[in-house]
């Protein structure tokens, strides 16, 4: 590696990347304080691995890489044990949608928006960022592997711990949860009531 490489200057990576690295990491992890953790950590080991950059991509794509494995290293590591905690398989959460027969209590609105325009207004991922912090860990981190990094069921399973079955009811639990957290602070609480 030459010294015009973009890896070139370790010295600048907090100030061009740190709060973009540090976005990244929180609304996939969640934990302000584990956040930065692993932006540390991010930035630590593309120091001592910058020698292997090749300049393939651009540095912040490369620094990406190295937090996306630091935050995979972390769910393995959180949800090596099987939970015994019941709180996903006790879950009620579905009793407030549907009848004891399966059908919706009340149904859903149908939402009328533009959901590209959404998508790229920051109040939009604020609110979807809170709706996301509501739910239990393992759900969000399922809904987060799935949804937003477009993991498989299959990898999301040997990283959660969880058998295919389990990972499936977490996933609807977690879509059911942020539906209706975001009917109420995205879409004004216009939903029916009884």
């Amino acid at each position: 590696m030459t010294d015009s490489s973009p890896a070139s200057d370790p010295e600048t990576w907090v100030d061009q990347h740190g709060d973009y690295l540090y976005r990244y990491a929180l609304f996939r992890i969640r934990d302000p304080h584990l956040a930065e953790d692993l932006v540390q950590e991010t930035l630590l080991a593309a120091l001592e691995a910058r020698n292997t950059f090749a300049g393939h991509s651009s540095e912040r794509t490369w620094l990406v890489g190295i937090l996306k494995h630091k935050i995979i290293d972390y769910l393995r590591q959180r949800h090596r044990e099987p939970s015994f905690d019941t709180s996903d398989s006790a879950d009620t959460s579905t009793e407030e949608f549907f009848t004891r027969m399966g059908m919706w209590k009340v149904k859903p609105d149908e939402w009328r928006f533009d959901p590209e325009a959404a998508l790229n207004r920051k109040e939009f991922w604020d609110v979807f960022a809170r709706c996301l912090s509501q739910l239990p860990a393992r759900q969000a981190d399922a809904f987060v592997l799935r949804e937003i990094e477009g993991w498989d069921n299959k990898e999301i399973s040997k990283v959660l711990n969880v058998s295919a079955t389990n990972l499936w009811v977490m996933l609807h639990r977690a879509r059911m949860r942020l539906r209706r957290c975001l009917e109420i602070h995205w879409f004004g609480g216009k939903t029916k009531e009884n």
